[in-house]
């Protein structure tokens, strides 16, 4: 075929394609200019971005990557359909993606790619649910700590986003909270009691289960442990299946293998750790899980999700999928790519010492300020999957509430006035003149001048009779480039963080 010319506005601008192919969350504001999660779809070099356990701001390095493609993109359909450029790109990224967590080598290893981590779960609840007459039960932990939409994507809810999938087979959805009523963490072991008592009791009916384990939560908390689940999928092999909501990314390689190895599939996303747009997902399924899959008829809810080149090649029943192309999809994806190449070269000594040093400072920070109370996060322990030499068993997530000091006692926040903080972190143009100044904080007109990103606020329980809700300041793998090719090994990030919680507390005392 003769090769024409590619056309300049055939596709629209990088920009534009980073906010297509998802859903109403990525709509921008006309006011703000910013989507739900507080992005927009340009880098922005003076903001401090910790916000990452929800959403980070593109990066320079990583549009640039979006728009190279993009460029290759218009060449490319100047001589083929929009579909055939889209299969052939996604399938160059699934192949990349694979080899950097180094998985090349795992035998019948498949990759579904999905706009989000809530679709992710929901393909495995289809197939989990399909061809049973015992409805299949669903165990996760509590929605808060994941994702508002899985709860009501696995239960088949019609009051979601016209893109989002449906669970046409019928499903029991059992959510087990983590955290007490006082908002810290649950004890493990009766987690642990709660998820194995639920799940025999399934198998013993020969009802199917699917398991989901969450490696790391919005606050960084592990439940239920691996340990748990290992026993569970060993006991009951014909009945549970296990998913593992990976969907922070906060997960080293050789944890990922390890949770591949037990035949557990793994949901991924690329716009959390990694720092690439919202909606950016893949679904890992094992050799074990994906033969086991393929055996049961395509669930009817899939047929209305687009483009089949997200799916294996030669996968059972995908041919009757639609040949769509989501260019937007495909350009996010191609930013977590670029931004898992950067990651993969730190060294991992450097990326240890420096989550050391800036964990050290923050703790320390959050004990010391009365505006803050730092939520303890158990350690991240999943042994015996997989015992902790690599850099994700350290800290990543730091959740801590709000208090408005007195001076006798202090008051927590509700989550409206949490919210309104948190909102007003990004704004450079607060007025500062009425706040009283603040022991061991800089001047309040330097820190009015700031902007910075905390991730979105999350419930956790009442504080003397006030429902709370937990910021969170979080270490993105673009921070950990950036500390490990510093010649100061990453001060200057920790200063940073250090000014986005003075920023926090100039408005807390605003709020009063």
């Amino acid at each position: 075929m003769e090769k024409h010319p590619p056309i300049p506005d055939s596709l629209p601008s990088t920009e534009q394609l980073l906010l297509a192919g998802g859903d109403a969350r990525l709509a921008l504001d006309p006011l703000s200019g910013l989507n739900k999660y507080g992005c927009q779809p340009l880098p922005d070099a003076q903001i401090l971005a910790f916000g990452s356990s929800t959403a980070s701001v593109i990066s320079t390095e990583g549009f640039a990557a979006a728009n190279r493609l993009r460029q290759k993109l218009l060449e490319a359909i100047s001589a083929e359909s929009h579909s055939a450029a889209y299969a052939l790109e996604i399938q160059r990224i699934r192949l990349e993606w694979l080899q950097l967590c180094g998985l090349s080598d795992i035998t019948g290893l498949e990759l579904i790619f999905a706009a989000s981590g809530t679709d992710a779960h929901a393909i495995a609840a289809q197939y989990t649910g399909s061809g049973v007459s015992i409805p299949a039960l669903i165990i996760m932990v509590e929605a808060n700590e994941t994702g508002s939409g899985v709860a009501s994507a696995l239960a088949d809810k019609q009051d979601r986003d016209e893109n989002s999938f449906t669970v046409n087979n019928a499903v029991e959805v059992v959510q087990v909270p983590i955290r007490l009523e006082d908002g810290t963490s649950r004890p493990l072991a009766k987690i642990d009691a709660e998820v194995e008592a639920l799940a025999s009791k399934a198998a013993a009916s020969d009802r199917r289960v699917l398991l989901i384990l969450v490696d790391q939560s919005k606050t960084g908390l592990i439940a239920p442990s691996p340990a748990c689940v290992m026993a569970l999928h060993h006991r009951f092999p014909d009945n549970i299946e296990v998913l593992v909501d990976a969907c922070q990314f906060r997960i080293a390689m050789p944890t990922l293998r390890a949770y591949l190895e037990q035949g557990f599939m793994v949901a991924l996303t690329g716009s959390k750790f990694l720092t690439a747009p919202s909606f950016s997902a893949a679904l890992l399924l094992p050799s074990t899980v994906a033969e086991r899959l393929q055996k049961r008829a395509l669930p009817r809810g899939l047929l209305t999700c687009p483009a089949r080149a997200n799916w294996p090649i030669n996968w059972a029943g995908a041919g009757s999928l639609n040949h769509d192309a989501n260019f937007g999809l495909l350009l996010r994806c191609e930013v977590a790519l670029e931004e898992l190449r950067r990651f993969r070269m730190a060294p991992q000594t450097a990326t240890i010492d420096f989550l050391l040093n800036f964990a050290g400072a923050i703790h320390q920070r959050l004990l010391s300020d009365p505006h803050f109370e730092p939520l303890p996060v158990p350690l991240l322990d999943r042994r015996p999957l997989v015992e902790a030499n690599s850099w994700d068993h350290l800290q990543t997530i730091f959740p801590f509430l709000l208090y408005h000091p007195q001076s006798v006692g202090r008051i927590p926040l509700s989550r409206e006035e949490t919210r309104h903080v948190y909102q007003r972190l990004p704004d450079a143009s607060m007025q500062s003149s009425a706040i009283a100044p603040c022991i061991a904080l800089p001047p309040a007109s330097m820190q009015s001048s700031i902007r910075c990103q905390l991730g979105q606020p999350v419930a956790c329980g009442t504080r003397n009779g006030i429902a709370v809700s937990a910021l969170r300041l979080c270490i993105s793998s673009r921070l950990i480039v950036e500390a490990t090719v510093s010649d100061d090994k990453g001060m200057a990030i920790i200063k940073n963080a250090l000014m986005a919680l003075d920023k926090t507390a100039l408005l807390i005392q605003s709020s009063g």
